[in-house]
């Protein structure tokens, strides 16, 4: 007479694994989200520091007191920055001297202001 061996999970120990594998996944998400918020706010924040510096060699060039970014930034020889790669759909506003600079939209929600 054969004996029969059963070899495999039961649903016990399945719905185990799938409940472990979620709280790992419940703590890892509201990380990850956060790490890219940061890393999003730091590249934001390079670009502010570039078009600051941009800035303040037009207004030595120009004597103006205003400059709208996209006069800063282009392949023409005229420009100061080649380009400004956006990383969370932000938008930059114009540029007064002595004011910080802003950029508005990071991610739809954020705005983030720099002033060296």
């Amino acid at each position: 007479m054969k004996t029969r061996t059963n070899v495999g999970f039961t649903l016990v120990e399945i719905m185990i694994v799938v409940v472990i594998i979620g709280l790992l996944a419940a703590m890892a998400i509201p990380a990850f989200q956060k790490v890219r918020a940061n890393s999003q706010d730091k590249a934001v924040t390079n670009n502010l520091r570039q078009l600051s510096s941009a800035a303040d060699q037009y207004y030595l060039e120009t004597g103006n007191t205003t400059v709208n970014s996209s006069v800063l930034v282009g392949t023409n020889t005229t420009q100061y920055i080649k380009v400004i790669q956006t990383v969370a759909n932000e938008t930059y506003v114009n540029l007064t001297q002595g004011q910080p600079l802003t950029a508005t939209g990071v991610s739809r929600q954020r705005t983030i202001t720099y002033s060296n």
